[in-house]
């Protein structure tokens, strides 16, 4: 039975690959890190490879791969994954070092016992991704774009 819709879309199933792929590569990745499982990053944000990264980049990829790169409609998709990008390694990672340092606070106060501090829910600190986790992200949008556009020429 032949594929429809959106289905018959390479570079939305290139998107779709790419952010799979990003989300699972987070967890070996960040075993060989820490020496530990953390079965979150599964559905989470932050951590190596960024998928925010890896999936504009594929999009934009793709776009030019598909419809040209010397196109208004790759500009965009640039436009749009330069700007997902800067996000991600700046203002979702500062939110991250924001949260670090409410956390230390928190705990700094609470240290008379004034309250458990297992009362008080830890705000998640990674929020963004560094320069080499987003260029993690944006090399493997490349590589899977690339990829789809061989298995896939139109």
């Amino acid at each position: 039975m032949p594929l429809t819709g959106i289905f018959q879309n390479p570079v939305f199933i290139g998107c779709l690959v790419t952010s799979l792929l990003a989300q699972i590569l987070k967890l070996p990745l960040e075993y060989l890190r820490t020496k530990k499982w953390d079965w979150s990053l599964i559905f989470g944000t932050g951590g190596m490879p960024s998928s925010h990264s890896a999936v504009v980049t594929a999009a934009a990829a793709g776009v030019g791969h598909y419809v040209g790169f010397d196109t208004p409609l790759f500009g965009l998709a640039f436009a749009v994954a330069s700007v997902v990008v800067y996000d991600a390694t700046n203002i979702r990672r500062q939110a991250g070092f924001h949260a670090q340092q409410i956390n230390r606070i928190i705990e700094e106060i609470f240290a008379g016992k004034v309250k458990p501090a297992e009362e008080f829910k830890e705000l998640r600190e990674v929020l963004g991704h560094s320069p080499g986790e987003a260029v993690g992200g944006i090399a493997l949008g490349i590589i899977v774009s690339w990829i789809t556009w061989q298995i896939w020429p139109l």
